[in-house]
C-alpha cells in the first residue's frame, strides 16, 4: 500500500481505548499484536471480512499463521513487485491490518524480474502444479486425521516397558501439540501458494479491460469469469442433491422446520427408504460436510459434520422449492452463456489483432486459474482448520479432566503459548505426582477473558484507522477487501453525513431489490433470516450458500469485486453491494432498504 498520504484521516490508533475493565484480557494478546505509537503514521483497516467478531486469545493464531504465510508468499516466494506482506494489530478483540508497499521504482523493477521468473512458471504449469497442490493438501489432512489420541494412563502400559520404548506417555502430549500447531502454520503456506497468482492473473486482465474499454464496470469484468466450478460450492450442491433424493425416496415429509437433526435421523432409521437416504447422507458428509458455518477463523464455527443443524435447517426449503417446480441448482449455464456473450462483445471492440491476441490469452489464463481462488477454501479454511480446532479440543478435554478449568472449550481463552505451558504443567504433574499448578490459575483468567469478549462485542469499532493513502496498489487489498481510495472517501463521507439515507459500496452483483433488512452480526443469528429478507452483515462466506434460497439480496461492510461475498452473490444470481464500510452500523434491523447491485448503492427507505 502506497505510503504517500493526504490530509484526510480516520481516527488514529492511539486514540482508541481498551474498554474499561478488559485491560488484562487485552494484555494477554502477544506483544507483537499490540498497537504502538509509531502505528499512528500508517493506515489500517478493520478486517471484518475474516474476523467479524472479537477474537479469543487462542483464535488469533488464525491471524498469526495466515499473515506469516501471506507475507512469505508476497515478499520472499513469488516476489510481488509493488507490495510486501501485511501487518496486523488487535485491540478490544478486533483485528486491524495494514499493507507494506514497495514504492521505489528501482526496487519495483528488481522485484518484477524475480516475479516474472516465478509467476510465469506457475502459469505455464498451472494444472500440473495444482494437482500436486491438491495431493499435498490431502496428505496434510490425512496426517492431521492420524494424529494419536491423547492419553495419560496411571501406569505406563507394560508392553511399552517390555518393548524398550524408553519414552513415557507425557512426552507425546507436547509432541502432538507441536505437530498440531506446526501443521496449521504449514497449511497456510499451502493456502497462499496459488492464491495471489490467481488474483494477479485476474488483475492483469482487469487492467487491460479498463484501459481498452474505459467505460466498462468492475462488475462486467467480474462477470466474464463467473460460472466457475470450485469445491467450495460442492457442500451446497450436495444439500440440493439430498433434497431431491428425499422426494424421490418418499421421505421428504420427515424434513420439517424446527425439528432437531437427531430426531429426523431417528425417524428415518425406521424405514428402508429412510435408511437409503441416510446412506446417501453419509456419502455427502465425507468429505463435503467438512465445511464450517463461518469462514474458518473461530473455534466455535463448527463444521456441518460436527453439527448438522445448519444443513438440516436448509433441507425443508430446498424440498419445498423442488416440489413447487422451481430450479434449485446454481445457474451455471446462464452464467457461462452470459460470460461468453460479454467476452465476444468486448473482443469485437478491440482495434488490432495484437490486442485481440493479448485479450484472448489473458481471459484464457484467468479462466484456468480462477477456480482456485474459491476452491482452495474448502481444503484450507474449512476441512483442515476444523481438524485443527478439534485436535485442540482434545487438549481442552484433557486439561479440563485434570482440573485446569471447568469446560473443554475454555482452552480457547488461552493463547497458544499458554496452552503449551499448561500442557507442560500437566506433563510435569503426571510425572512427579504433585497436583498441576494450573488448577489454581486458569479458571479465573478464563472467566475474565470470556467477560471481556462479551463486553467487546457490545462496542462498535471504526472501519479504518490513520491517514488515508493517496494510492492503494496491493491487489489483494483492493480485490479481496475492497479497500480503494474511492471507498475510503465514501466511508469518511458517511461519518461526516451520519443522517444520509444512502450507503455506497462495490457493485458486486447486479439487480435492484427492495426488502426488509435483517442485520446479522454473527453466524449464530442466521436463523433469524426469513424468506425475502435482505441480509446485512460484516461479510458473507460460501458456507452460507444455503441461506441464499431465502434472501432477496446481500449487503456487507467489507469486500471487493473479487471477495468471496461478491463471488458467491454472482454465482447465485443474487443482487449484492459489498465494501460499504458502515452498513451494519447505519442500517437498523427491520428497516426497509433498496439494494442496487448494479450501481453499488444501498438506500434506507424507512
Amino acid at each position: 500500500m502506497n505510503t504517500t498520504v493526504n490530509t484526510r484521516c480516520f481516527p488514529l490508533p492511539s486514540s482508541l481505548r481498551v474498554v474499561p475493565g478488559t485491560e488484562q484480557a487485552q494484555a494477554a494478546y502477544p506483544y507483537y499484536m499490540q498497537f504502538a505509537k509509531e502505528d499512528d503514521e500508517r493506515f489500517w483497516f478493520y478486517n471484518s471480512m475474516h474476523f467479524p467478531e472479537p477474537m479469543s486469545a487462542f483464535d488469533v493464531v488464525t491471524a498469526e499463521a495466515a499473515y506469516c504465510a501471506l507475507g512469505a508468499a508476497n515478499t520472499r516466494v513469488q516476489s510481488l513487485p509493488t507490495t510486501l506482506g501485511i501487518d496486523y494489530r488487535i485491540i478490544n478483540g478486533r483485528i486491524y491490518i495494514g499493507g507494506n508497499a514497495v514504492t521505489d521504482p528501482a526496487e519495483i523493477a528488481r522485484r518484477t524480474q524475480e516475479f516474472q521468473q516465478r509467476a510465469f512458471y506457475y502459469y505455464e504449469h498451472w494444472e500440473e502444479l495444482f494437482a500436486q497442490w491438491k495431493n499435498k493438501m490431502l496428505g496434510l489432512i490425512r496426517v492431521a486425521e492420524a494424529l494419536p489420541k491423547l492419553a495419560l494412563p496411571e501406569f505406563e502400559p507394560l508392553e511399552h516397558v517390555r518393548s524398550g520404548r524408553g519414552i513415557a506417555s507425557n512426552h507425546y502430549l507436547l509432541d502432538i501439540y507441536q505437530k498440531t500447531l506446526e501443521g496449521y502454520f504449514r497449511m497456510w503456506h499451502h493456502h497462499f501458494e496459488f492464491l495471489l497468482l490467481g488474483y494477479g492473473a485476474y488483475l492483469t486482465f482487469f487492467d487491460f479491460c479498463k484501459k481498452a474499454f474505459p467505460e466498462i464496470s468492475e462488475q462486467t469484468v467480474a462477470r466474464m469469469v463467473a460460472g466457475m466450478e470450485a469445491e467450495i460450492f460442492r457442500p451446497d450442491d450436495e444439500l440440493r442433491r439430498l433434497a431431491k433424493r428425499a422426494i424421490e425416496l418418499g421421505v421428504d415429509g420427515e424434513f420439517r422446520e424446527g425439528v432437531a437433526p437427531g430426531d429426523i435421523i431417528h425417524s428415518l432409521e425406521r424405514s428402508k427408504p429412510g435408511r437409503k437416504w441416510l446412506e446417501e447422507l453419509a456419502d455427502s458428509r465425507d468429505p463435503w460436510f467438512n465445511i464450517n458455518v463461518g469462514d474458518g477463523f473461530y473455534h466455535y464455527h463448527r463444521s456441518w459434520n460436527d453439527d448438522l443443524s445448519m444443513p438440516f435447517a436448509s433441507l425443508p426449503g430446498y424440498i419445498a422449492n423442488v416440489k413447487a417446480g422451481e430450479r434449485i441448482e446454481r445457474p451455471i449455464e446462464k452464467l457461462m452463456d452470459e460470460r461468453q456473450q460479454l467476452i465476444r462483445a468486448y473482443r469485437e471492440l478491440l482495434n488490432s489483432d495484437d490486442e485481440r491476441a493479448a485479450y484472448d490469452q489473458m481471459i484464457q489464463l484467468t479462466h484456468r486459474v480462477f477456480p482456485y481462488v474459491e476452491g482452495h477454501k474448502f481444503y484450507c479454511e474449512h476441512w483442515y482448520t476444523n481438524l485443527f480446532f478439534n485436535k485442540i479440543r482434545e487438549f481442552g478435554a484433557l486439561l479440563a479432566e485434570h482440573g485446569f478449568f471447568p469446560d473443554t472449550e475454555d482452552i480457547f481463552h488461552l493463547t497458544h503459548y499458554e496452552v503449551e505451558a499448561a500442557i507442560i504443567d500437566l506433563m510435569t504433574s503426571w510425572s512427579n505426582g504433585s497436583p498441576p499448578r494450573g488448577r489454581a490459575r486458569w479458571t479465573a483468567i478464563v472467566n475474565e477473558r470470556k467477560a471481556a469478549i462479551a463486553e467487546w462485542a457490545k462496542h462498535e469499532t471504526p472501519p479504518a484507522l490513520g491517514p488515508v493513502p493517496d494510492v492503494i496498489d496491493d491487489p489483494a487489498i483492493v480485490m479481496l477487501w475492497g479497500i480503494t481510495r474511492e471507498n475510503l472517501d465514501s466511508w469518511l463521507a458517511a461519518g461526516e453525513k451520519p443522517d444520509s439515507n444512502e450507503i455506497k459500496g462495490f457493485a458486486a452483483s447486479s439487480g435492484v431489490v427492495d426488502g426488509v433488512a435483517r442485520v446479522v452480526m454473527s453466524v449464530d443469528e442466521i436463523d433469524r433470516l426469513r424468506h425475502g429478507d435482505i441480509l446485512v452483515c460484516h461479510v458473507t462466506n460460501p458456507s452460507w450458500a444455503p441461506v441464499f434460497q431465502k434472501i432477496a439480496a446481500a449487503v456487507s461492510d467489507i469486500g471487493g469485486s473479487m471477495s468471496h461475498a461478491a463471488i458467491v452473490a454472482r454465482e447465485y444470481g443474487l443482487p449484492a453491494v459489498v465494501g460499504t464500510g458502515t452498513a451494519t452500523q447505519k442500517i437498523k434491523d427491520g428497516q426497509r432498504i433498496r439494494v442496487d447491485g448494479g450501481r453499488g448503492v444501498v438506500t434506507i427507505l424507512l
